[in-house]
Formats: C-alpha cells, structure tokens, sequence
C-alpha cells in the first residue's frame, strides 16, 4: 500500500485540464479544414476527383466539405494548386445537425446545448451505452480511451454503461452493418424515454468509406434520431469529449 501511494506521489496529476484550458494535441494532429474560396477561384476540381469517400463539392464556383463524410486525410489539400484547402488544429467539430456538417466557410454552426428540460434530467448524470455497429474500432478505442485517467469522461458525471436498461442514451461507432440494424433498433427500443443518440465518426454518420455497400445502412440516421454528430475517422478524443460537453452545456458555444 505504501508503494502505491508513492507511486501516485511521484505521478502527480495526470487528468488534462480540458475544457478550463486549452488542450495539447499531437503535432500531426488533422481538425477542421478552412476553405479559401477567393483562391478557389479555377476550376480544375483536382480537390474533389481525388477524395476517396466524394465528401467535396463544387457548385457554382462555391466549394464545400462534408465533415460528415470527409475523412481527414488531407489529400484534397496536399493535391490543391492553389492551396484553397488547409487543415487547421481545431478540434472542435460536433453539431446537431446534419446539415450543419456541410461547410464552405470558416464559421461553422457548433453543437448547442439540449434544451432545458433534457440539459436538467441529464447535465449532471449521463449514463450512455456504446453500441459499436460494423465498426473497424478506431472510433471504439478512441472513445474507450476517455475513461483512462487522463481524460477521466467520470468527472463529468459521464459513463458507459454495459446495459441499455441502464441508460440515458447511445453512442453509436460504424456504418450500421446489415447484421447490426436490427440490433441497434433493439437496443435504442430498450434505453427509456426521454433518451439522447450520438453518432461518432464519419461510418456513423454517413457510412464512411463504406458508404452505399449493399451491407452497410449508411450510417445510423435512418434507423434512429441523431441529437448529436461527432465526425472524424476517427474522431480525436478531445473531439468527443468536447462535443458531448456542449451538448451538456458544459462548454459555452464558442
């Protein structure tokens, strides 16, 4: 017991100071992309034809990004002539809309807070079961990693909880895989009411990059309601956590 506590002498804190202050995020990190439309003024659409997963579009000289498809991988920017694109180390990304994904300008429409009555049953107690759909297990782990005490998802008053019976609500990861459609219909039929759905990562919200396989449902918006979209593949931690403590009301919409 003695070496224990030493051990945790010499460790310190270790949980981030996130949201209170600003978090470090790993050089290489890839967050919100800018678009410069003045720059994207030709129109080659190199951008657009090298995407992988068609998350670009150009219309009437206007170009836009889907976050809820985009897949981080830079490509559109490192391939751009004239450098309309760039990746920023923002890591603020979560909506409550669909639409609000779409971006074509710096400014985007960050997710809101529940309402009232909702932000009063669930603000200080949020008990979610995670329902991983045809996930490859990156949003998985990328999720799993908020309960380690660097991140400590616990302090405000978040958990996972291995029962739908025993949640508020479902965080959901993949593409919702044929196999899986009848099972997250089953599970969010089981969570009671008034409940909240939160889809992580691009498979979740639009199939990803196995958007229109003939196995996959593209995403969990046509199976249940989504309150709140978390994109990325996967998305970083802090991305996550950022994104559910806005819908909590935890951080002003900033």
């Amino acid at each position: 017991m003695i070496k224990a506590l030493l051990a945790r002498i010499q460790q310190k804190h270790r949980t981030i100071g996130f949201p209170k202050t600003e978090p470090q995020l790993p050089d290489r990190f890839c967050g919100k992309p800018e678009i410069n439309q003045t720059n994207c003024s030709r129109d080659c659409k190199l951008c657009v034809e090298i995407c992988p997963v068609a998350a670009l579009k150009k219309e009437n000289k206007i170009l836009s990004i889907d976050l809820g498809k985009c897949l981080f991988c830079s490509q559109c920017a490192n391939t751009c002539p004239e450098s309309a694109i760039k990746f920023t180390r923002d890591y603020r990304l979560s909506t409550r809309t669909r639409e609000n994904l779409i971006l074509s300008k710096d400014e985007m429409n960050l997710a809101a807070a529940l309402d009232k009555k909702t932000k009063s049953l669930f603000g200080r107690s949020l008990k979610l079961r995670q329902v991983s759909a045809g996930g490859c297990n990156a949003c998985e782990a990328d999720t799993n990693v908020l309960g380690t005490v660097g991140f400590d998802l616990g302090r405000f008053g978040i958990q996972f909880v291995a029962s739908p019976r025993h949640a508020d609500g479902l965080l959901i990861t993949g593409p919702v895989t044929e196999n899986m459609k009848l099972a997250l219909q089953k599970t969010y039929e089981a969570v009671s009411n008034p409940k909240i759905v939160i889809a992580v990562g691009a498979c979740a919200i639009s199939g990803g990059i196995y958007e229109n396989h003939f196995e996959v449902n593209n995403g969990a918006e046509k199976i249940v309601p989504i309150n709140l979209y978390i994109p990325g593949c996967p998305p970083h931690p802090l991305t996550i956590l950022d994104g559910l403590l806005r819908l909590l009301g935890k951080i002003e919409n900033k």
